[in-house]
């Protein structure tokens, strides 16, 4: 058994992107045993909670919609070969991501940590959804098997919140800037959404580790 943990953000492109090179390598690896953790990382920390309107955020982060298409279009070809259909234009609202980091560590103490991960990325990447409002992630939380009313509950709340931003914190203290960054087994860091076969060199080098460990 190999462990990976993804430092992520549920509004990071690229970490979608990863994510389907990640499944590819392990589909190469079909023997494979991995126990795969998804960690806090905000790429905007400073976000208000009520998120901000989609144009105001383009034209703080990358100074006018002209600029975010173009990066907009870089990443839709980088994705082509992994058949994601990013709907940009779609969305209406980047949201303050905590809610939905505390809902994936909800989800991960019942078993559905990484399906979370995924129906979040589908609202807000390929439908435009807000992932910051309550609905859409009791939606979410349901479309995983997860009790709707038990979410909604749960998202009420303030539990985990302090959790979600301290490990926030401790990503940054690691040295993390960016994301998807996959660590292997605590010890070995890959940065950005490498191509499968760059992460199947990493999952032959953490299986060889883990072998080692046991023998």
């Amino acid at each position: 058994m190999i462990q990976i943990d993804i430092f992520s953000d549920t509004i990071c492109p690229w970490c979608l992107i990863g994510k389907r090179r990640l499944e590819a390598a392990l589909a190469e690896r079909p023997g494979l045993q991995a126990a795969i953790h998804w960690r806090v990382f905000q790429l905007n920390p400073m976000m208000p909670k009520g998120g901000m309107e989609r144009q105001s955020y383009l034209a703080m982060k990358f100074g006018g919609p002209k600029n975010a298409a173009n990066v907009y279009d870089r990443i839709r070809s980088a994705a082509m070969p992994d058949n994601i259909d990013f709907a940009f234009e779609d969305i209406v609202r980047t949201p303050n991501t905590v809610d939905s980091h505390r809902l994936i560590r909800w989800a991960a103490g019942q078993d559905r940590e990484s399906e979370t991960v995924e129906a979040l990325f589908q609202a807000y990447f390929l439908r435009g959804e807000d992932i910051g409002a309550l609905e859409v992630l009791v939606a979410a939380a349901e479309s995983v098997g997860l009790d709707p009313a038990e979410a909604r509950a749960f998202l009420e709340s303030e539990a985990l919140d302090a959790e979600v931003r301290d490990e926030d914190r401790h990503a940054r203290s690691l040295g993390i800037d960016g994301v998807p960054c996959f660590v292997f087994n605590g010890r070995h860091a890959l940065a950005g959404a490498q191509p499968p076969k760059v992460l199947v060199q990493m999952l032959d080098l953490a299986q060889q580790e883990a072998a080692v460990a046991v023998e």
